[in-house]
């Protein structure tokens, strides 16, 4: 590589980096709390927690569920209904004062499954895990936060294939891992930079794509809405507002005979953006760690109870359910936490060095970045 091609990747490399810089410090510093986000939650309170009942206590069925939901928010309308693994009597619940709110707008509870009482969720409604959650998904500006978001990590890939391009040239004439101690500090922080870069490589790369996945949700579950779900509700386009729709009793049983060996993962209620305004749509998952986080929806008729389509789920839903645990390392649990907030550590490093490097550089030409000097010493 010869002395003008470095000079180019280190132009790109050093402004890749500069202009991202402070967006992924703050997604690095609020993504820290939210990798162990259920151990902060119970720790700070915000954890749901529901009264002891005799065990073997029965469940409610779902239309006395959606009936005490009502009686606790009176006026507003169950949106979603979801259940989690990590607590089996409880159903979380999403009411709003209709249907299509938008979910910021919305509020969430967990209601016990056996007796119908409802037990807040502070963590989903404001508290200090909402703050991190709002600051890392959109800072508080919605869909253009998110598209900001998605921008900076798409700089932030491109960063991390122009440092490695450079990591090469750079290291010709060191060993690998090498840290000049008997250097100048800078010099030391540019060899520290380069090798917690090339450490967390992988990592980083993995991150920062499954990030900008994730920051364009909203523009993917668009796309399956005009696309996948559109072409499922074609019968109904021309059919009158529904007035009454069923009790949703036994919605569960009837997606699970459409679906068998599938467990249910949420239910969409008519009218909301995971369903459409004539149908119940049940959101069924796998039983392995990969097919959890992998739904297929089916569409019920929420007049008759007919199940009219069991949808295939198109690649980007895919790439969509898959990022966003990946993305927080929620696929290995503990040890996967552990390694995840340490490799987010060693990447807060990498990008305060990086911008003490650039900060504390001289020569006369403020565009030509270290690295490119350094490689040609």
């Amino acid at each position: 590589m010869n002395a003008t091609t470095i000079r180019r990747w280190s132009f790109v490399h050093t402004w890749t980096s500069l202009i991202c810089t402070l967006f992924l410090l703050l997604l690095a510093l609020t993504g820290l709390p939210l990798i162990f986000h259920h151990e902060l939650e119970h720790l700070l309170g915000d954890a749901p927690e529901l009264r002891e009942l005799p065990p073997g206590t029965p469940h409610l069925d779902l239309q006395q569920l959606v009936a005490a939901a009502e009686r606790h928010r009176p006026g507003e309308v169950v949106q979603y209904l979801g259940w989690e693994d990590d607590e089996p009597n409880g159903v979380v619940t999403i009411m709003a004062a209709t249907a299509g709110t938008e979910p910021n707008s919305s509020h969430t509870f967990m209601l016990d499954a056996r007796n119908g009482e409802a037990v807040a969720m502070p963590a989903a409604n404001g508290g200090f895990m909402m703050l991190m959650l709002r600051l890392h998904v959109d800072m508080f500006a919605g869909l253009p936060g998110k598209l900001l978001l998605a921008f900076m990590g798409v700089l932030f890939v491109v960063a991390i294939v122009s440092g490695v391009v450079l990591y090469a040239p750079f290291m010709r004439r060191l060993r690998f891992a090498e840290v000049r101690r008997d250097k100048a500090p800078r010099t030391r922080w540019l060899d520290l930079h380069n090798l917690i870069g090339i450490v967390t490589l992988s990592w980083a790369l993995v991150v920062g794509v499954t990030g900008v996945i994730s920051a364009c949700a909203d523009l993917v579950i668009a796309a399956w809405r005009n696309d996948t779900l559109a072409a499922l509700t074609a019968p109904y386009r021309a059919a009158p507002p529904l007035t009454q729709r069923a009790p949703a009793t036994d919605v569960l049983r009837i997606a699970a005979g459409a679906a068998p060996g599938m467990q249910p993962d949420f239910i969409a209620f008519p009218g909301t953006r995971f369903s459409s305004e004539h149908h119940y749509t049940v959101f069924l998952k796998g039983n392995t760690h990969l097919t959890a986080h992998l739904w297929t929806p089916v569409l019920i008729d929420a007049q008759s109870l007919a199940v009219t389509a069991v949808g295939t789920r198109p690649w980007y839903m895919d790439a969509l359910a898959l990022s966003q645990p990946l993305h927080f390392g929620d696929y290995g649990g503990r040890p996967m936490q552990i390694l995840w907030a340490l490799l987010d550590v060693l990447t807060i490093i990498v990008l305060g060095s990086g911008l003490y490097l650039w900060w504390s550089r001289r020569g006369p030409l403020p565009g030509t970045p270290h690295a490119a000097r350094e490689v040609q010493r």
